[in-house]
């Protein structure tokens, strides 16, 4: 293996790049329209335009990621996640083609992307499921037929897409009445993420959270699990902030989890990098939720706090070496780690995408800090894609050091141009039940609706008249006088002053 192509764009491409560029191996990059400048093209050593902005035209266009890898002597193709990382098909054509997939096999794609399979899989392995349907609703089944399903397995129950993720294709049903809308509701979001409109039904467990289990299997026949993550913080049954280890899992739960995991994965003899998700109730009962066969947006986390590189052994893993790992390491964690999603969106507008060019974009840094960034200032947020800019990394010897050091990061942080959640982040992460590590999968979406539209972000002074006492101040004082202290002028805080006029400078 010499050369990669990296079917995807934005952070992950870049972290694939950097992989490669550690490994000696030469990078390709691939392009929509709107991605012709992206930091990603910029990296690669060779780069290629694969159609119009719409990812169906493109990034989903696997005929012409086929092309771009032969055009540019590629001998394997990484997808990286979302897109097509978990689509059987792809996996099958890269093959066909005579190029190495860095992932699982397709038959394990698709058994384990279909999640009634996948739930019928763990049975088979011996792991406790959440109670729902064992196949999906047949596509004309009656609203009688689902009512009769839905009451064997009683509400609140979820409607939930049979492929797919991200809490696309997902309705939560509280009320017999409402389950025919549910299932209408879903299928159409299905079909239209996902191409499928295949639904199944679920129980809906009371506040639990959401546990997964990182691993790696080669092709040899061993799989190795990791120390769990933490997924509870989600918003819209979307994941926003995870931390590794979970606070609510003891060393004895650990390892059930990760036997668990790995027993799912050595049944339907599973390669790569993948994660096995469970919900965990309040009894520390844990059931199977579904498998990620795919790396995941949170993995930086896992690299934290283990010390391995999970890009690194993905490709070693697909060179067919064998896993030469100390299975304690990954189940002993170093410190502690978490990781939060910075989107482009505005929070005080109900987290609506803010698309636009960043005008400018200074990344926090320091001790335990990691920013995994596809932006830079001058680039545009298109419309088209998924608006992630970054993933803002902590870590720390504690819980409690690692959220000393992401709030600190957070207060560095400045993007203009467009509105991002950091704001909402700095809040979150000064919320009491945060601290006490006291969630659940609906705590996000329950606090936010009791804050009835509070702006998380505190006005500030304004800018330009910031920024002219700014520039009066350092006209006047000494280098060391205005250094980061928490001096004021007519109640405008240093910090208030250094941000401020580093957005100055931005919108000049």
């Amino acid at each position: 293996m010499q050369k990669i192509l990296i079917a995807n764009r934005g952070e992950i491409a870049v972290r694939i790049v950097r992989a490669c560029r550690e490994m000696d191996l030469s990078p390709v990059a691939v392009y929509s329209e709107c991605d012709r400048a992206a930091l990603h093209v910029r990296y690669a050593d060779q780069a290629f335009p694969i159609g119009p902005s719409a990812p169906r035209e493109s990034y989903l266009c696997i005929d012409r990621l086929i092309d771009a890898a032969r055009r540019s002597g590629a001998d394997a193709v990484h997808p990286g996640y979302g897109f097509l990382a978990e689509n059987a098909d792809f996996a099958t054509a890269v093959r066909d083609a005579g190029l190495t997939f860095i992932g699982p096999t397709p038959e394990a794609i698709a058994l384990m992307g279909s999640k009634t399979a996948a739930r019928a899989a763990a049975r088979r392995a011996g792991v406790p499921v959440v109670p729902g349907t064992d196949d999906p609703l047949p596509p004309d089944a009656s609203d009688a037929e689902a009512a009769r399903a839905a009451g064997l397995i009683g509400y609140p129950l979820l409607v939930k897409a049979v492929a797919g993720g991200g809490g696309k294709g997902m309705r939560t049903v509280i009320d017999a009445a409402d389950l025919a809308s549910a299932v209408r509701a879903a299928r159409s979001e299905a079909g239209t993420a996902f191409g499928a409109a295949a639904v199944y039904l679920e129980r809906r467990l009371t506040r639990p959270r959401h546990i997964e289990v990182q691993l790696l299997g080669d092709q040899h026949g061993t799989v190795l699990p990791f120390v769990e993550r933490e997924c509870s913080i989600q918003r819209r049954h979307q994941k926003v902030v995870e931390e590794t280890p979970s606070p609510a899992v003891s060393a004895s739960l650990r390892a059930r989890l990760t036997s668990a995991a790995a027993a799912v994965a050595r049944a339907v003899g599973y390669t790569n990098a993948g994660t096995i998700e469970f919900l965990l109730d309040g009894d520390e009962r844990f059931y199977f939720l579904e498998m990620n066969t795919r790396l995941q947006v949170e993995h930086p986390i896992t690299e934290l706090v283990t010390g391995l590189d999970l890009v690194r052994w993905q490709i070693r893993i697909a060179r067919g070496e064998p896993l030469d790992v100390d299975d304690v390491q990954l189940l002993t964690p170093r410190g502690h780690a978490i990781e939060c999603r910075i989107y482009a969106e505005d929070p005080d507008n109900n987290f609506l995408p803010s698309p636009g060019r960043i005008v400018q974009l200074r990344a926090p840094a320091g001790p335990g800090i990691r920013d995994d960034s596809g932006a830079t200032a001058g680039l545009d947020v298109p419309i088209f894609y998924d608006p992630m800019i970054s993933k803002l990394i902590a870590w720390g010897e504690s819980r409690p050091m690692a959220i000393a050091r992401m709030r600190r990061a957070l207060g560095e942080y400045i993007v203009t141009g467009i509105k991002t959640t950091v704001p909402f982040f700095a809040w979150l992460f000064a919320q009491p039940e945060f601290l006490a590590a006291k969630v659940h999968t609906a705590y996000l979406d329950e606090v936010l609706a009791s804050r009835n539209g509070r702006p998380f972000v505190e006005p500030e002074p304004d800018v330009e008249e910031v920024a002219t006492i700014a520039a009066a101040l350092q006209a006047v004082l000494s280098p060391a006088a205005i250094a980061p202290a928490p001096a004021a002028a007519d109640g405008v805080t240093a910090s208030h002053l250094w941000k401020s006029q580093a957005r100055a400078e931005g919108l000049r």
